[in-house]
């Protein structure tokens, strides 16, 4: 009895030890080991500063660099420049109004819109109208137009109609024509539709159904209509010199 009294005792003494020392192993762990905040430290001697600079709309507010500010596009100025047409030799400094406008309705460089006379006449009669037999400003028809232009810009006089206008030119082939020109057509039996060539194809006349407009020589209706073209012959401007 006495043997198993001392071996219970020193079973509780044992027992009672350990579980005391793993506990305190435990709380140790436990509140001992949790990390600890620490303050920010800088750097000694090291300052962060704001640039001077203000901090504006037109400033990058991240990397205090200015922001690039849209371009505008500048507005065109042509230099002086010859051109070669059937005028002579014409010199532009400037894009007009005129100019810009017919440049882009031909799909040309500006600078090849210089006979000015020309281009001024075609603005003027513009929309007029297509009257049969009429030749002013309250209808004109195709050849009364032709000639009025060919006189307004180049000061020769061509015959009234689209069939003899076209006996008083030199013949020319479509990839020869140049501004100045006449082309003709066949619209209702032998010739009898005119206008006057410009350029890249496009041509100016007094047409039945839209009055003095522009039009190109490889639209389906004045492709097939076309008889050819023709330039006011060398005798034609003697004879009237």
């Amino acid at each position: 009895m006495k043997s198993l009294f001392f071996v219970s005792v020193a079973a509780g003494i044992f027992s009672g030890t350990s579980i005391s020392v793993a506990q305190t192993a435990v709380n140790s762990v436990k509140f001992t080991a949790a990390p600890q905040k620490k303050s920010v430290q800088f750097i000694e001697g090291i300052e962060i500063k704001r640039d001077a600079q203000a901090v504006t709309a037109e400033t990058d507010v991240w990397a205090n660099k200015p922001v690039a500010k849209p371009v505008t596009a500048a507005k065109p100025a042509y230099k002086k420049t010859s051109v070669n047409n059937n005028s002579g030799s014409a010199f532009i400094e400037t894009c007009n109004a005129l100019q810009f406008k017919y440049a882009q309705l031909l799909d040309v460089d500006v600078e090849l819109i210089s006979n000015t006379k020309l281009y001024t006449a075609i603005e003027d009669w513009w929309a007029t109208r297509y009257r049969y037999g009429g030749t002013t400003k309250k209808g004109i028809d195709c050849s009364a137009f032709t000639g009025a232009l060919i006189s307004e810009a180049y000061c020769i006089t061509l015959p009234r109609t689209a069939r003899d206008q076209y006996a008083a030119c030199d013949k020319v082939n479509r990839e020869n024509l140049v501004e100045g020109d006449l082309v003709f057509f066949n619209t209702r039996g032998g010739i009898s539709h005119v206008g006057v060539y410009l350029a890249n194809g496009y041509f100016v006349h007094s047409s039945v159904h839209g009055g003095v407009t522009i039009n190109n020589l490889d639209e389906d209706y004045y492709n097939r209509k076309y008889i050819g073209g023709g330039r006011v012959s060398q005798q034609t401007q003697q004879d009237q010199q």
